[in-house]
């Protein structure tokens, strides 16, 4: 016999709130730290000009948002919102691991570039589908008089992530002594304020 709609209620808003977190966890800490670590994805260009593609990557992100939230939202209407909400969630992680283990332009070139954005794309269009199905999978699991409620947990999820990213960027660059940007090592002493 499977559980009421009642008895899941909880698993629903924590799996919203949990999804949406690791997701924006992953989109945004790659726009914290894009510009200062991927100049090794676009090494022959001036500071400026590598500040502007390493950002775009993160723009085409942006952009593919909204054709997986129209997307996912389709098939999620006529599959299922589990299946496509788990169905994103790996597309998320696969394409944040395959980033992390990105070559450099100098090991394979041009492709390296090519790849990050097709990554990116990949993330954004993960993201889109993910964000709308939480949404649509909490209201659809309450009665009508708690939807906005419980429709607001998937968007929490977003906060949430951004604060892990934005502490994950802070403790690494505490750990390493520095701060980012400037080159100068900093005694441990030193603080970084943000």
């Amino acid at each position: 016999m499977s559980a009421t709609p009642r008895a899941r209620w909880p698993y629903v808003f924590i799996s919203a709130f949990l999804g949406t977190a690791i997701e924006k966890y992953d989109f945004l800490l790659y726009g914290t730290v894009s510009a200062l670590v991927f100049n090794k994805i676009f090494p022959n260009l001036d500071p400026l000009a590598d500040t502007i593609a390493a950002l775009g990557t993160y723009a085409a992100g942006y952009f593919a948002r909204g054709a997986g939230a129209l997307i996912w939202g389709h098939f999620g209407d006529h599959i299922g919102r589990k299946t496509l909400l788990l169905t994103t969630l790996l597309l998320m992680g696969v394409a944040s691991t395959l980033v992390g283990c990105l070559p450099t332009y100098a090991a394979i070139g041009i492709w390296a570039p090519v790849f990050l954005t097709t990554l990116r794309v990949l993330q954004g269009f993960a993201i889109g589908g993910e964000q709308s199905g939480a949404i649509m999978l909490g209201v659809e699991s309450v009665p009508a008089n708690k939807c906005g409620l419980y429709g607001s947990w998937s968007n929490s999820g977003s906060y949430g992530g951004a604060l892990l990213s934005t502490g994950a960027r802070h403790h690494y660059y505490r750990s390493m002594n520095s701060c980012p940007g400037d080159g100068v090592c900093r005694s441990s002493s030193a603080r970084c304020w943000w």
